[in-house]
């Protein structure tokens, strides 16, 4: 089970949340606003956190800035807000996943169980060396990342994603694949993997257009190769 923070202004739907998940043998600490959610994160460590984006005291997507600046704890962020733009937008400032309200707490459940197997499965993962692609190196025990010396400045699942394709380098991994390994997900939306990919092209320096080290098969996956072609 799961030590949760629940960040929900409405009493209602807090109260439902807080059953649910005590129901379910989760331990649960919850709050109103952002600033509460800031101070809890950073004095009890918990496994997931549930994000309101309508806080009374600062719009959610800002208070998901503010706790990526402090932790990498999982985040599910539970709106109203249904925006593709909005979605993406979250999603690349470090959302683990989201849910539209309402939604049922089966739905809920299912969510917060991949997203739990997904951090303890990179939390328990043997360190298995430096992983070197060209300029590329990789460290999955200290999850640090550098090109051509300089640190990359990744997200947790960039980070993932990043270090799933340098374990396989040259190999065309299927989208599928990325999905059930990296999200641990059975079925999802390729513009999850897009998203992400854009993102970690821009930290690579390349783009989708002139590609140096990320790949892309259309209509069958992705691979990771350095620039030249061979591996150290």
């Amino acid at each position: 089970m799961a030590s949760v923070l629940v960040v929900e202004d409405d009493q209602f739907v807090r109260s439902a949340l807080i059953r649910h998940l005590t129901e379910a043998s989760h331990t649960v600490r919850s709050v109103g606003t952002a600033l509460e959610a800031l101070r809890e994160v950073a004095h009890f460590r918990f496994d997931l956190v549930i994000l309101d984006l309508g806080l009374p005291d600062l719009d959610g997507a800002e208070a998901l800035k503010m706790l990526r600046g402090i932790t990498d704890v999982p985040v599910i962020i539970a709106t109203a807000r249904d925006d593709e733009a909005e979605i993406v937008r979250l999603l690349n400032d470090g959302a683990d996943d989201y849910l539209i309200k309402p939604f049922s707490v089966e739905h809920l459940s299912a969510r917060m169980a991949a997203v739990l197997r997904r951090s303890r499965a990179a939390g328990d993962a043997p360190p298995s060396g430096v992983l070197q692609v060209g300029g590329l190196s990789i460290d999955p025990l200290r999850r640090q990342a550098e090109l051509d010396g300089a640190a990359l400045d990744l997200t947790r699942r960039e980070f993932d994603l990043l270090a799933f394709l340098a374990g396989r380098p040259g190999v065309v991994v299927p989208r599928k694949e990325l999905l059930a390994e990296v999200w641990q997900l059975s079925y999802g939306d390729d513009q999850t993997i897009d998203v992400h990919l854009s993102w970690l092209r821009r930290k690579l320096g390349e783009t989708a257009a002139r590609p140096r080290y990320l790949h892309t098969l259309r209509g069958v996956g992705v691979k990771l190769e350095p620039p030249n072609g061979h591996m150290r």
